[in-house]
Protein backbone atom coordinates (compact mmCIF):
# COMPACT_ATOMS: atom_id res chain seq x y z
CA UNK A 1 0.00 0.00 0.00
CA UNK A 2 2.76 2.47 0.95
CA UNK A 3 4.75 1.72 -2.52
CA UNK A 4 1.21 2.03 -4.07
CA UNK A 5 0.57 5.18 -3.00
CA UNK A 6 4.09 6.51 -3.91
CA UNK A 7 3.48 5.31 -7.65
CA UNK A 8 -0.05 6.97 -7.55
CA UNK A 9 1.06 10.20 -6.56
CA UNK A 10 3.55 10.40 -9.12
CA UNK A 11 1.32 9.08 -11.41
CA UNK A 12 -1.14 12.15 -10.90
CA UNK A 13 1.46 14.59 -11.56
CA UNK A 14 3.01 12.83 -14.64
CA UNK A 15 -0.73 11.86 -15.85
CA UNK A 16 -1.17 15.28 -16.32
CA UNK A 17 2.43 16.11 -18.19
CA UNK A 18 1.73 12.96 -20.54
CA UNK A 19 -1.71 14.22 -21.34
CA UNK A 20 -1.28 16.94 -22.12
CA UNK A 21 1.91 16.40 -24.35
CA UNK A 22 0.00 13.86 -26.21
CA UNK A 23 -2.81 15.95 -27.07
CA UNK A 24 -0.29 19.17 -28.07
CA UNK A 25 -0.12 17.42 -31.35
CA UNK A 26 -3.69 18.07 -32.40
CA UNK A 27 -4.74 21.05 -30.11
CA UNK A 28 -8.02 22.65 -31.86
CA UNK A 29 -8.31 20.50 -34.77
CA UNK A 30 -11.64 18.61 -35.40
CA UNK A 31 -12.68 14.87 -34.69
CA UNK A 32 -12.71 14.79 -38.40
CA UNK A 33 -9.08 15.91 -39.15
CA UNK A 34 -7.82 13.70 -36.43
CA UNK A 35 -9.63 10.71 -38.18
CA UNK A 36 -8.87 11.20 -40.96
CA UNK A 37 -4.93 12.46 -40.42
CA UNK A 38 -4.28 9.87 -37.05
CA UNK A 39 -7.22 6.55 -38.09
CA UNK A 40 -5.76 4.54 -35.45
CA UNK A 41 -4.95 7.69 -32.70
CA UNK A 42 -2.26 9.38 -31.47
CA UNK A 43 -0.56 6.79 -29.79
CA UNK A 44 2.85 8.42 -29.45
CA UNK A 45 4.16 11.84 -28.29
CA UNK A 46 5.65 13.32 -31.28
CA UNK A 47 5.36 17.12 -30.83
CA UNK A 48 4.34 19.60 -33.52
CA UNK A 49 0.50 21.09 -33.39
CA UNK A 50 -0.54 24.67 -33.56
CA UNK A 51 2.35 25.77 -31.74
CA UNK A 52 5.14 23.55 -33.02
CA UNK A 53 5.90 21.74 -29.28
CA UNK A 54 9.13 19.53 -29.63
CA UNK A 55 8.05 16.17 -28.61
CA UNK A 56 7.24 16.51 -24.67
CA UNK A 57 7.27 20.04 -23.91
CA UNK A 58 5.21 21.53 -21.87
CA UNK A 59 2.50 23.60 -22.34
CA UNK A 60 0.43 25.99 -19.94
CA UNK A 61 -1.24 23.16 -18.57
CA UNK A 62 1.91 21.13 -17.36
CA UNK A 63 3.69 25.06 -17.11
CA UNK A 64 1.33 26.17 -14.50
CA UNK A 65 1.10 22.85 -12.81
CA UNK A 66 4.47 22.99 -11.59
CA UNK A 67 4.31 26.29 -10.68
CA UNK A 68 1.66 25.43 -8.26
CA UNK A 69 3.60 22.05 -7.39
CA UNK A 70 6.40 24.77 -6.66
CA UNK A 71 4.54 26.69 -4.57
CA UNK A 72 4.09 23.78 -2.25
CA UNK A 73 7.86 23.44 -1.71
CA UNK A 74 8.01 27.26 -0.89
CA UNK A 75 5.05 28.46 0.31
CA UNK A 76 6.17 31.18 2.55
CA UNK A 77 3.29 32.72 4.54
CA UNK A 78 0.57 31.83 2.21
CA UNK A 79 1.02 29.43 -0.62
CA UNK A 80 -1.75 30.80 -2.64
CA UNK A 81 0.40 34.43 -3.22
CA UNK A 82 3.13 31.67 -3.90
CA UNK A 83 1.69 30.39 -6.80
CA UNK A 84 0.40 33.55 -7.55
CA UNK A 85 4.08 34.63 -8.29
CA UNK A 86 5.38 31.76 -9.71
CA UNK A 87 2.34 31.93 -12.52
CA UNK A 88 3.64 35.37 -13.04
CA UNK A 89 6.94 34.55 -13.57
CA UNK A 90 5.63 31.88 -16.17
CA UNK A 91 4.12 34.65 -17.87
CA UNK A 92 6.30 37.15 -17.75
CA UNK A 93 9.17 34.77 -19.21
CA UNK A 94 11.00 33.68 -15.98
CA UNK A 95 10.68 29.95 -17.27
CA UNK A 96 12.94 26.93 -17.40
CA UNK A 97 13.16 25.91 -22.08
CA UNK A 98 12.29 29.74 -22.74
CA UNK A 99 14.25 33.26 -23.89
CA UNK A 100 14.17 35.52 -20.79
CA UNK A 101 11.70 37.42 -21.18
CA UNK A 102 9.62 35.81 -24.07
CA UNK A 103 5.84 35.33 -23.04
CA UNK A 104 4.48 31.65 -23.51
CA UNK A 105 2.75 30.88 -26.88
CA UNK A 106 -0.58 29.93 -25.38
CA UNK A 107 -1.98 31.78 -22.71
CA UNK A 108 -5.74 31.74 -21.94
CA UNK A 109 -8.08 34.67 -21.67
CA UNK A 110 -8.89 34.21 -18.41
CA UNK A 111 -5.65 33.20 -17.26
CA UNK A 112 -3.80 36.38 -19.16
CA UNK A 113 -6.64 38.98 -17.17
CA UNK A 114 -6.28 37.08 -13.60
CA UNK A 115 -2.35 37.43 -13.47
CA UNK A 116 -2.21 40.62 -15.34
CA UNK A 117 -4.84 41.96 -12.49
CA UNK A 118 -2.07 40.18 -9.85
CA UNK A 119 0.67 42.01 -11.41
CA UNK A 120 -1.27 45.04 -10.63
CA UNK A 121 -2.37 44.64 -6.96
CA UNK A 122 -0.03 42.09 -5.70
CA UNK A 123 -3.41 40.59 -4.15
CA UNK A 124 -4.22 36.85 -5.39
CA UNK A 125 -7.81 36.96 -3.66
CA UNK A 126 -9.40 39.76 -5.60
CA UNK A 127 -7.56 39.42 -9.27
CA UNK A 128 -10.24 36.49 -10.98
CA UNK A 129 -11.44 36.81 -14.50
CA UNK A 130 -15.00 36.92 -12.86
CA UNK A 131 -18.19 35.43 -13.66
CA UNK A 132 -19.26 34.18 -16.75
CA UNK A 133 -15.53 32.96 -17.53
CA UNK A 134 -15.63 29.74 -16.81
CA UNK A 135 -12.79 28.06 -18.84
CA UNK A 136 -10.86 25.11 -17.82
CA UNK A 137 -7.45 27.00 -17.33
CA UNK A 138 -7.33 26.54 -13.45
CA UNK A 139 -8.54 22.63 -12.94
CA UNK A 140 -5.57 21.83 -15.82
CA UNK A 141 -3.43 23.19 -13.15
CA UNK A 142 -4.75 22.19 -9.54
CA UNK A 143 -3.92 18.91 -9.01
CA UNK A 144 -0.77 19.37 -6.81
CA UNK A 145 -3.15 20.81 -3.55
CA UNK A 146 -4.42 17.55 -3.88
CA UNK A 147 -0.96 15.71 -3.45
CA UNK A 148 0.71 18.54 -1.31
CA UNK A 149 -2.33 18.70 1.59
CA UNK A 150 -3.84 16.07 3.75
CA UNK A 151 -6.28 18.19 5.62
CA UNK A 152 -9.37 17.99 3.84
CA UNK A 153 -11.03 21.55 4.75
CA UNK A 154 -7.48 23.17 4.53
CA UNK A 155 -7.17 21.18 0.55
CA UNK A 156 -10.88 22.64 -0.60
CA UNK A 157 -10.03 26.25 0.35
CA UNK A 158 -6.92 26.46 -1.04
CA UNK A 159 -7.99 24.43 -4.68
CA UNK A 160 -10.36 27.41 -4.66
CA UNK A 161 -8.43 30.01 -3.93
CA UNK A 162 -5.82 28.72 -6.12
CA UNK A 163 -8.84 28.46 -9.25
CA UNK A 164 -9.94 31.93 -8.00
CA UNK A 165 -6.46 33.87 -9.17
CA UNK A 166 -7.46 33.77 -12.93
CA UNK A 167 -10.64 31.65 -12.97
CA UNK A 168 -13.22 33.19 -9.85
CA UNK A 169 -16.27 31.58 -11.75
CA UNK A 170 -17.90 29.55 -8.83
CA UNK A 171 -17.88 26.62 -11.92
CA UNK A 172 -14.37 27.27 -12.17
CA UNK A 173 -13.21 27.15 -7.99
CA UNK A 174 -15.65 24.19 -7.45
CA UNK A 175 -14.92 22.07 -10.29
CA UNK A 176 -11.25 22.23 -8.97
CA UNK A 177 -12.25 21.39 -5.18
CA UNK A 178 -14.42 18.44 -6.45
CA UNK A 179 -11.63 17.15 -8.40
CA UNK A 180 -8.90 17.30 -5.72
CA UNK A 181 -11.11 15.39 -3.96
CA UNK A 182 -11.57 12.78 -5.95
CA UNK A 183 -7.32 12.81 -6.69
CA UNK A 184 -6.80 12.72 -3.16
CA UNK A 185 -9.47 9.80 -2.56
CA UNK A 186 -7.48 7.91 -5.59
CA UNK A 187 -4.20 8.44 -4.17
CA UNK A 188 -5.65 6.79 -0.91
CA UNK A 189 -6.40 3.68 -2.92
CA UNK A 190 -10.29 4.84 -3.12
CA UNK A 191 -12.28 2.56 -5.91
CA UNK A 192 -12.54 4.99 -8.92
CA UNK A 193 -16.44 4.95 -8.46
CA UNK A 194 -16.40 5.81 -4.80
CA UNK A 195 -14.02 8.28 -5.23
CA UNK A 196 -16.20 10.18 -8.39
CA UNK A 197 -18.58 9.72 -5.43
CA UNK A 198 -17.03 12.06 -2.87
CA UNK A 199 -16.27 15.13 -5.95
CA UNK A 200 -20.24 14.89 -6.20
CA UNK A 201 -20.67 15.55 -2.73
CA UNK A 202 -18.17 18.18 -2.69
CA UNK A 203 -19.92 19.69 -5.37
CA UNK A 204 -23.45 19.57 -3.32
CA UNK A 205 -21.74 20.57 -0.10
CA UNK A 206 -20.57 23.87 -1.64
CA UNK A 207 -24.03 24.37 -3.23
CA UNK A 208 -23.28 24.40 -6.81
CA UNK A 209 -25.46 22.24 -9.27
CA UNK A 210 -23.45 22.96 -11.87
CA UNK A 211 -20.47 20.78 -11.45
CA UNK A 212 -22.56 18.31 -9.43
CA UNK A 213 -24.46 18.09 -12.86
CA UNK A 214 -21.19 17.59 -14.83
CA UNK A 215 -19.91 15.02 -12.78
CA UNK A 216 -23.01 13.27 -13.27
CA UNK A 217 -22.68 13.51 -17.31
CA UNK A 218 -18.99 12.14 -17.02
CA UNK A 219 -20.55 8.64 -15.22
CA UNK A 220 -22.50 8.08 -18.18
CA UNK A 221 -20.31 9.18 -21.24
CA UNK A 222 -18.67 6.18 -22.86
CA UNK A 223 -14.97 7.66 -24.21
CA UNK A 224 -14.85 4.90 -26.61
CA UNK A 225 -18.44 5.61 -28.44
CA UNK A 226 -17.71 9.05 -27.96
CA UNK A 227 -14.00 8.42 -29.71
CA UNK A 228 -15.79 6.40 -32.89
CA UNK A 229 -18.84 8.69 -33.54
CA UNK A 230 -16.97 12.39 -32.36
CA UNK A 231 -20.75 13.06 -30.73
CA UNK A 232 -19.97 14.01 -27.44
CA UNK A 233 -22.96 15.34 -25.98
CA UNK A 234 -21.29 18.43 -23.78
CA UNK A 235 -22.31 21.95 -23.55
CA UNK A 236 -19.16 23.28 -25.61
CA UNK A 237 -17.79 19.91 -27.46
CA UNK A 238 -14.65 19.84 -24.84
CA UNK A 239 -13.56 22.96 -26.24
CA UNK A 240 -12.60 24.82 -23.47
CA UNK A 241 -15.44 24.72 -20.86
CA UNK A 242 -14.07 23.95 -17.34
CA UNK A 243 -17.32 21.81 -16.75
CA UNK A 244 -17.09 19.67 -20.27
CA UNK A 245 -13.41 19.03 -18.91
CA UNK A 246 -14.69 18.00 -15.73
CA UNK A 247 -17.07 15.29 -17.27
CA UNK A 248 -13.97 13.71 -19.55
CA UNK A 249 -12.35 13.36 -17.08
CA UNK A 250 -14.70 11.77 -14.60
CA UNK A 251 -15.50 9.45 -17.60
CA UNK A 252 -11.89 8.20 -18.08
CA UNK A 253 -11.56 7.70 -14.06
CA UNK A 254 -14.47 5.35 -14.40
CA UNK A 255 -13.46 3.65 -17.52
CA UNK A 256 -11.92 0.15 -17.23
CA UNK A 257 -9.33 0.23 -19.74
CA UNK A 258 -5.51 0.84 -19.38
CA UNK A 259 -4.88 4.63 -19.31
CA UNK A 260 -2.85 4.91 -22.29
CA UNK A 261 -6.27 3.75 -24.55
CA UNK A 262 -8.52 6.03 -22.79
CA UNK A 263 -5.91 9.45 -23.35
CA UNK A 264 -6.28 8.05 -26.82
CA UNK A 265 -9.72 8.57 -27.55
CA UNK A 266 -9.83 11.99 -25.14
CA UNK A 267 -7.37 13.02 -27.91
CA UNK A 268 -8.68 11.72 -30.70
CA UNK A 269 -11.91 14.03 -29.74
CA UNK A 270 -10.19 17.04 -30.73
CA UNK A 271 -10.82 20.72 -29.81
CA UNK A 272 -8.88 21.31 -26.42
CA UNK A 273 -7.16 18.16 -26.72
CA UNK A 274 -4.00 18.79 -24.68
CA UNK A 275 -5.68 20.25 -22.07
CA UNK A 276 -8.38 17.71 -21.44
CA UNK A 277 -5.80 14.58 -21.97
CA UNK A 278 -4.07 16.41 -18.82
CA UNK A 279 -6.76 16.51 -16.59
CA UNK A 280 -8.17 13.09 -17.49
CA UNK A 281 -4.66 11.79 -17.27
CA UNK A 282 -4.20 13.28 -13.39
CA UNK A 283 -7.11 11.27 -12.68
CA UNK A 284 -6.16 8.05 -14.48
CA UNK A 285 -2.28 8.47 -13.15
CA UNK A 286 -3.59 9.22 -9.77
CA UNK A 287 -6.05 5.75 -9.89
CA UNK A 288 -3.41 3.78 -11.94
CA UNK A 289 0.37 5.25 -10.63
CA UNK A 290 3.21 6.42 -13.32
CA UNK A 291 3.54 2.67 -13.68
CA UNK A 292 0.91 2.33 -15.80
CA UNK A 293 2.24 5.18 -18.33
CA UNK A 294 3.98 4.07 -21.31
CA UNK A 295 7.96 4.85 -20.97
CA UNK A 296 7.68 6.03 -24.78
CA UNK A 297 5.59 8.19 -22.77
CA UNK A 298 7.80 9.20 -20.02
CA UNK A 299 11.16 9.64 -21.83
CA UNK A 300 10.49 12.97 -23.51
CA UNK A 301 8.69 14.68 -21.33
CA UNK A 302 9.76 18.03 -19.96
CA UNK A 303 9.84 17.83 -16.70
CA UNK A 304 9.95 14.48 -15.91
CA UNK A 305 12.74 14.40 -14.05
CA UNK A 306 11.71 17.26 -11.83
CA UNK A 307 8.07 16.14 -11.15
CA UNK A 308 9.02 12.46 -10.27
CA UNK A 309 11.49 14.39 -7.89
CA UNK A 310 8.60 16.75 -6.93
CA UNK A 311 6.27 13.53 -6.14
CA UNK A 312 8.65 12.07 -3.78
CA UNK A 313 8.29 15.02 -1.59
CA UNK A 314 5.12 15.30 -1.85
CA UNK A 315 4.71 11.65 -1.00
CA UNK A 316 3.80 11.00 2.42
CA UNK A 317 3.17 7.65 4.04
Amino acid sequence: MTTGRSDRVAGALLGVHAGDALGATVEFDSWEYIRFRYPDGIREIVGGGVFEWPPGHATDDTDLTRAVALAYLDPGDDVVLSAARLMLSWYEGDWPGREPGRPPVDVGGATEDGLRAFARTGDPDTCGAGPGRAGNGSLMRCIPTALAVRDRDRRIRESMRISAVTHSDARCTVACAAYNEIVAALVEGVPPADAVAIGAAIARELDNRDVADAIALGERLDLAELSRTGVTGLPDDGNGYVLDSLALAVAAVLDFRALPDVLIDIVALGNDSDTNAAIAGGLLGARDGVSSIPDGWLSPLQFRAEFTDLAAKFYQP
